[in-house]
């Protein structure tokens, strides 16, 4: 009988070898060709990480008063983040092993800190409509209802329907720094104000902007306060994976006072096994990422990351510059960078062929929704490669220009359907059947981008979703 597992342990070189064949219809990150979820410099940094996380791969946070060099890690990640957003001394806070994690926590805090200061059993929190998506599974995992606020003409939250929506159930608000879909800085300081007035607290997602945004400041670039100056902010979320360029698994949450932070905090002191305290969601916290994230820091210091947030400034600005020279195009929202998303000017150039045509050139971009457009999240390593990027968009909007039946093939076919289908529960249902469907016990790989094998399972997720419904309506 065959197993999954093999029967006999096998040579180091051969699980090596297969390890690096395993990636080789993984994106092209090393290159600067992909625009999203990695943060990669070069070999001598990703060594050099690799060795930090390494020297601590075994260490366990589940315990802080064991490893005692992993709280000594973890204390000074969250005094150095709490510096960089202006805390002050009672700042505290945690480390996490990425950002949904950090916001998961903070509406498990705000909700537990109502419960227990006013009774609160029907818990709502207000998100504009740009929100992480891990607010809306915040949402669903902690049963607090989502308020959204709605976007104005410049796909800015709408701080002027803020107040109205707050009630006796509300127990948090929050606002970007900056939003993931167009890049802008929510409003934070106007927000700031309407929670404080209303005794409500006021979260921060900066997961993405944690770890530039302070950096861009000090470079002289003007950014909207949004961080601990904003007197009703009362916690913040930042990745350290992300621009902070430590090894996937590393975020950070902080609080303006401990005793917001203990609402977070979880004991139980009845347990056989003994007295019980964590103070996030996991339970062992990997002691690599710690290790990891704690030299990314020493590493680059202030010079070190002003000079990547310099990098990727001059690459956003360049990136822009050369999307609102061409007619056809349109940036999307105000964004402060470092994320960019642009949409069609024009009804002749439809936006998600021009997708199709990037990434028949070699790029991996993101496709939006309401509005379509595409999306760029801009590093310093893609400094080097803007002209190539600009010269080959200019080349896909070209094309698409030229050949209109384009918007009727491919990905652009796909999503032009998925993001203005009906009854968007029943596309909801579709979806997670087939994504619950590829968790099988040894089920083929789901592709998300089209870069699997020729297996059914294979086929990009959207895709069969859009099959499926065709085939609905043909039926009917």
């Amino acid at each position: 009988m065959a197993h999954a597992l093999p029967e006999h342990g096998r040579p180091h070189d051969q699980i090596l070898q297969d390890l690096r064949g395993f990636g080789a219809h993984d994106p092209n990150y090393k290159d600067a060709r992909l625009w999203s979820l990695v943060y990669w410099l070069d070999e001598p940094y990703a060594d050099f990480l690799g060795q930090a996380y390494q020297a601590y791969s075994s260490a366990n946070g589940l315990n802080p008063s064991v490893f005692k060099s992993l709280k000594r890690f973890e204390t000074q990640i969250i005094a150095a983040t709490a510096d960089l957003l202006h805390g002050g001394p009672e700042t505290c806070g945690v480390v996490t092993s990425g950002g949904t994690e950090s916001c998961l926590l903070a509406v498990k805090t705000y909700r537990d800190l109502a419960r227990a200061t006013r009774g609160e059993r029907r818990p709502e929190m207000i998100v504009p409509t740009t929100a992480h998506v891990a607010w809306f599974k915040a949402s669903e995992y902690f049963g607090v209802k989502l308020r959204l606020l709605p976007l104005d003409e410049r796909l800015h939250a709408d701080v002027s329907k803020l107040e109205p929506m707050i009630n006796r159930h509300t127990v948090m608000v929050l606002g970007s720094a900056p939003e993931y879909p167009h890049g802008s800085i929510d409003p934070i300081e106007a927000m700031g104000a309407i929670a404080q007035r209303r005794g409500v607290p006021l979260h921060v997602d900066a997961c993405v902007g944690g770890f530039i945004l302070p950096f861009m400041a000090m470079n002289g670039i003007a950014l909207p306060p949004w961080d601990y100056r904003v007197p009703g902010v009362t916690s913040v979320s930042a990745d350290l994976h992300k621009y902070g360029f430590a090894a996937k698994g590393a975020s950070t949450i902080t609080y303006r006072h401990l005793e917001l932070l203990k609402h977070q905090m979880f004991v139980c002191q009845d347990w056989p096994g003994g007295v019980f305290a964590s103070p996030a969601l996991l339970g062992t916290r990997p002691g690599g990422a710690y290790a990891a994230a704690w030299a990314a820091l020493q590493h680059f210091g202030v010079d070190g990351y002003r000079d990547l947030a310099a990098r990727t400034s001059e690459a956003f600005a360049r990136m822009r510059a050369g999307i609102e020279a061409m007619p056809e195009l349109k940036v999307l929202g105000e964004p402060h960078g470092p994320l960019l998303a642009y949409g069609s000017a024009t009804p002749q150039v439809n936006i998600f062929a021009v997708g199709d045509q990037l990434d028949a050139r070699g790029w991996l971009v993101n496709r939006l929704q309401f509005p379509d457009g595409l999306h760029a999240m801009i590093t310093a390593q893609h400094l080097p490669v803007v002209d190539d990027y600009l010269f080959d968009l200019q080349q896909a909007v070209a094309a698409v220009r030229a050949d209109p039946s384009l918007a009727g093939k491919g990905r652009a076919a796909t999503y032009g359907m998925m993001a203005h289908l009906p009854l968007r529960s029943m596309v909801r249902n579709k979806v997670l059947e087939l994504f619950a469907n590829s968790y099988r016990a040894g089920g083929a790989p789901l592709s998300l981008d089209g870069q699997g094998g020729e297996a059914e399972g294979s086929k990009p997720l959207l895709e069969r979703v859009a099959a499926w419904y065709v085939a609905r309506r043909q039926q009917r």
